[in-house]
């Protein structure tokens, strides 16, 4: 079985545990999944969606 990798949508990095990391669609297009690692969150750094390039908190 492969296993998937899964990148922060804010910084890029790998999400090694997906317990404190959020998952959701695109609060503009409801298309695209957005990732966000307990860090980002932490911070509240800006992520982009890369369908609509719809920029959040």
């Amino acid at each position: 079985m492969q296993k998937i990798k899964l990148n922060c949508s804010g910084c890029g990095r790998i999400i090694e545990s997906t317990n404190k990391a959020v998952k959701f669609t695109c609060p503009n297009c409801g298309e695209y999944e957005i990732w966000r690692c307990e860090r980002c969150r932490k911070f509240s750094r800006s992520y982009r969606c890369a369908k609509c390039d719809f920029i959040g908190p």
